[in-house]
């Protein structure tokens, strides 16, 4: 399985539920946006939010993309790649999209996931 390593660093922002989406979000080159009742979480560029609605803001993650489409009726994909990930001390935040799965990893570890998914038998595009 190939994985592609985005350009550029992500944060993960959470807002309160009941914001409005920050103007020009969906010009990001990658954006994921979650609501629940009780927050309202974007993934996007660092640095790309200047928004007075933002709670917090946790910085410095790589965005690692499995090369996709993927089946719905796959099984494992994620484990197959969190499990090595985990044996290795690194955590994970992972996203899901119609088309495929989505990892980041602190920059800080990014050179040590690479090393244990290339053990792993992974391969980079």
């Amino acid at each position: 399985m190939k994985l592609k390593i985005h350009k550029g660093l992500q944060a993960v922002y959470r807002l309160n539920p009941n914001s409005a989406l920050p103007s020009g979000l969906f010009d990001k080159p990658f954006c994921c946006v979650t609501k629940t009742e009780n927050e309202l979480s974007i993934v996007c560029a660092e640095a790309s939010l200047d928004d007075e609605a933002i709670q917090v803001c946790e910085s410095g993650w790589k965005l690692i993309e499995v090369e996709g489409p993927l089946d719905f009726g796959l099984v494992g994909v994620l484990r197959s790649i969190t499990t090595p990930l985990a044996e290795a001390g690194i955590s994970v935040f992972a996203l899901s999209t119609y088309d495929t799965d989505y990892l980041m990893i602190k920059d800080a570890k990014l050179q040590s996931a690479i090393k244990a998914l290339t053990k792993a038998g992974f391969s980079f595009a």
